[in-house]
């Protein structure tokens, strides 16, 4: 059974989306899993999680990271591609 990471890639790959892309979703992906992690203190996968924990996310990056907008904006977009496309969640 491929890992998440894996089938993000193939996905990222089967729709044809370029090397820059699939590197920066996986970089995301981990990025987001990991402040969960720091927050909760337990490794928790994406699908236990949901809009609150991406909010919280895309806040911290906000708020602590002083992140411009167009980064936000790409950090937004890979997780909305591993919910729709990947997970298969809304």
């Amino acid at each position: 059974m491929p890992t998440l990471e894996q089938r993000i890639i193939g996905t990222i790959r089967w729709k044809h989306y370029s090397r820059k892309t699939e590197m920066s979703y996986v970089q995301w992906y981990k990025r987001y899993v990991h402040f969960q992690k720091e927050v909760c203190g337990k490794m928790r996968h994406p699908a236990e999680m949901g809009a609150p924990e991406v909010e919280a996310f895309l806040t911290h990056l906000a708020v602590n990271r002083d992140l411009a907008a167009a980064s936000q904006n790409q950090a937004l977009n890979a997780l909305v591609f591993l919910y729709r496309e990947v997970l298969k969640i809304e």
